[in-house]
Order: structure tokens, then C-alpha cells, then sequence
């Protein structure tokens, strides 16, 4: 129990230091709002390593202390819409067996989805949907890097338990 919760810990820890990371080391492709989404490799992670309430809770806990440290009020809601859109998606694909890379492409593109969509009811003009094919083809190549990256730790992460058990 205890080494599962310090697990947690760890992961909540990683994911605030790589979404403050990509925070203030912005990666500007001349794509406003679009961000590589560093964080979202733990997510994706502890979803094959955890259980769902685990994972749903370092999302959370991750989204509401960026928030409160370094955010505001509309960059919580925005957060949060993506966050949750994303990780309801991830579970069902996990379910239906996708690849991690499958997972994670789909959950960068619903994170998207989410956030435009939050966007139009807080600007209430839908007129901003002229960015959602933008946000799909980033999602697309975002979700692809992530999910490369994620899926080798998932595979590091089975090799080390495999190697530690006797």
C-alpha cells in the first residue's frame, strides 16, 4: 500500500514538473495554444500501471495545482475539459485494446476537441471552430510523440518488475 501510494506521488510530482517545464520552455511552432503536452506521458503511463481512480486522481490533482500555481479561473475550465474529454477517451480505447500509441493519439485529439469546445461557450461564438482541423493534425502529431514515449516506459517499466521479482 504504502509503495503504491508513493508511486503516486511520484507520478503527480512528474507531472507537474513537466507541465511547468513546458510551461516556460515553450515550444513555439507558430501554433498558438498548441503545446506538446509533456504531462500527458504520465497519464499515459500510469493507465497501464495503475488502477483508473488512480490515474483519474493524478490528472486531477495535477490539473487543479497547475491551475492554482501558475493559472487562472479560464485556463482551469480549459484544463479540465481537456483533461477529462481525454482521459474518458483513453480508458474506452485502452478497453478495445489500441496500441498505447492508438491511446494517446486519441487522447491528445479529444484534450483538443475539449478545449475548443470550452472555448466556444466561454467566448459564446462558435466562430473559433475554424481552428479545430489546427488542433486535430496537432493533436495527431503530439499524441504520436507522446505515445512513442509512453510506450517505451510502459515496456521499461514491465522489464524492471519482471526483473525484480524472484
Amino acid at each position: 500500500m504504502a509503495k503504491r501510494a508513493a508511486k503516486i506521488g511520484v507520478f503527480i510530482a512528474l507531472a507537474m514538473i513537466l507541465s511547468y517545464l513546458e510551461a516556460i520552455l515553450p515550444l513555439n511552432i507558430g501554433i498558438p495554444g498548441v503545446k506538446l503536452g509533456l504531462s500527458n506521458i504520465v497519464v499515459v503511463v500510469s493507465l497501464y500501471s495503475l488502477t483508473v481512480p488512480e490515474t483519474a486522481g493524478i490528472s486531477l490533482i495535477r490539473i487543479l495545482l497547475m491551475g492554482i500555481l501558475f493559472g487562472n479561473a479560464v485556463s482551469l475550465v480549459y484544463s479540465l475539459s481537456g483533461g477529462a474529454l481525454s482521459l474518458v477517451g483513453m480508458i474506452i480505447c485502452k478497453r478495445l485494446r489500441l496500441s498505447v500509441i492508438g491511446v494517446s493519439i486519441v487522447g491528445a485529439v479529444l484534450h483538443n476537441v475539449a478545449q475548443l469546445a470550452a472555448a466556444v461557450v466561454i467566448l459564446q461564438s462558435s466562430a473559433i471552430g475554424y481552428y479545430l482541423p489546427i488542433l486535430l493534425i496537432s493533436g495527431l502529431v503530439t499524441g504520436f510523440l507522446i505515445g512513442i514515449a509512453s510506450d517505451r516506459l510502459i515496456f521499461l517499466e514491465k522489464k524492471l518488475n519482471i526483473q525484480q521479482k524472484p
